[in-house]
């Protein structure tokens, strides 16, 4: 799990190096009366401590740009990561890697799959993340970045396979409710890339379409349907359109039908209603002959 690690201001301890170097060399040139001979050896002994000193502290002078981490090591051993934006300056001989923190989105490709009913399917999707535990992202798995698109695939092949296409029934929920699916792939992923250090904040299917082997014969059915469809609700209409029609000339006295002529009145209007073209009236003028 991510801690933080000791660290001060750079700044800091920059200038305290600059002072104390300053400060050295003004003792040095007081005891030598400002020549640079008559050079005694704890001179040279402090000189030699300080610029030693000097190149370690030096190892330790960091920079973290804004939304990155650094995770510090010291031969090995993880001690702590820095958030903080600027120049810090920690434990000297440390290696320190970078981390982005910064929101990150992957694509998939195309994957090739069967859906719950078996048929071959063509989908996508997109995934927002972002890294919210260094520590873990650099050393629970070996590349975060390419186990988080693994594990895309892999969470989007299953979520193909666990819906249809589209649903035969308002019941059951398809890969089309846009919704419910990518609800469900979000709450995936954050379950599989939680052991990274990763947080999954959306996901969406991108692209979803039948196989192109089966595209054709899937639209003459989705067009069969929808013709059934159409040709149920004109039915549902006409068969109320009669009714009232029938209804109205008995009450108002309009005209006085036996069942015969009701049927053929029906059948007529219906004829007329649910056909492809307009009607075509026949005008019965008579017999020519008397």
């Amino acid at each position: 799990m991510e801690r933080a690690v000791y660290r001060t201001s750079g700044f800091l301890v920059l200038a305290v190096m600059i002072g104390f170097g300053l400060l050295g060399v003004a003792v040095v040139l007081g005891d030598t009366g400002g020549s640079a001979y008559g050079v005694e050896p704890w001179m040279v002994g402090v000189v030699v401590g300080y610029v030693v000193v000097v190149a370690l502290a030096v190892t330790g002078f960091t920079v973290v740009n804004p939304n990155e981490a650094q995770v510090v090591q010291f031969f090995g051993r993880y001690l702590g990561s820095i958030r903080s934006a600027g120049l810090h300056w920690t434990w000297p001989l440390t290696a320190r890697r970078r981390v982005t923190l910064r929101v990150r989105n992957f694509e998939t490709d195309r994957l090739k799959v069967a859906d719950a009913d078996g048929n071959p399917v063509e989908i996508a999707a997109v995934v927002v993340w972002r890294v919210v535990d260094s520590a873990q992202a650099v050393f629970s798995v070996d590349d975060h970045v390419e186990y988080v698109a693994v594990q895309a695939e892999a969470a989007v092949r299953h979520l193909a396979t666990s819906y249809p296409y589209e649903a035969h029934d308002s019941s059951r929920a398809s890969l089309r409710d846009s919704d419910v699916v990518a609800e469900e792939l979000t709450e995936e992923l954050r379950e599989r890339v939680e052991l990274a250090g990763v947080e999954v904040l959306e996901s969406r299917v991108t692209h979803l379409a039948y196989a192109p082997e089966i595209a054709h014969a899937m639209l003459a059915r989705q067009q069969a349907s929808a013709i059934v469809a159409a040709r149920f609700r004109i039915v549902e209409g006409a068969v109320g359109m009669v009714s009232n029609a029938l209804e109205r000339l008995r009450d108002e006295h309009v005209i006085d039908l036996d069942e015969e002529r009701k049927a053929q009145m029906v059948a007529n209007l219906l004829v007329v209603l649910c056909g492809d073209r307009a009607a075509q009236p026949v005008v019965n003028t008579g017999s020519l002959y008397s």
